[in-house]
């Protein structure tokens, strides 16, 4: 997913909206009646605002899903390292179907993406036939998760 232009992702979000937001985070099933009861706003009006912030890309509404109880076994963070252009790195990573979330960032790592595996062996097959192998790679870290204690994904950020 290529960054966006900032002129081109601004949709102008008035309380009313952060309030639909709001309702749907906590319930992303919630029908829009409820939403326009607390809100203050018709059912209507609730589907034309949600239909409008869906069609601009400031909100997707999808399942999240528990990894662990989907059968992922192992979850990890790779940083690569790379040399040449991190972009294409980027989104050669993010062609690799276990591979969940990619960032291009600043500092010691070029890409940092976020992998879900049935097993370790599943992880090595990844690091050795995914990513080591794109040109411009020059050096993978990899920390595995542990343990999982907070998964949200709050608007606004805190």
């Amino acid at each position: 997913m290529p960054a966006r232009d900032d002129d081109e992702a601004k949709l102008q979000l008035d309380e009313i909206d952060m309030a639909i937001i709001d309702q749907l985070q906590e319930d992303g099933r919630r029908a829009y009646g409820r939403i326009g009861k607390a809100v203050g706003l018709s059912e209507a009006a609730v589907r034309q605002r949600v239909q409008r912030m869906t069609e601009s890309g400031a909100i997707r509404i999808v399942a999240v899903t528990d990894p662990a109880v989907m059968g992922t076994k192992v979850r990890a963070t790779i940083g690569v390292r790379s040399s040449g252009d991190a972009l294409k790195v980027a989104e050669t990573v993010a062609k690799i179907p276990e591979i969940d979330y990619v960032v291009v960032t600043a500092g010691g790592f070029d890409v940092l993406a976020e992998v879900q595996c049935r097993s370790d062996e599943h992880l090595l097959e990844i690091l050795n036939e995914g990513i080591r192998g794109i040109p411009g790679v020059y050096a993978t870290e990899t920390f595995i998760y542990l343990g999982l204690y907070k998964q949200t994904y709050p608007w606004p950020p805190v």
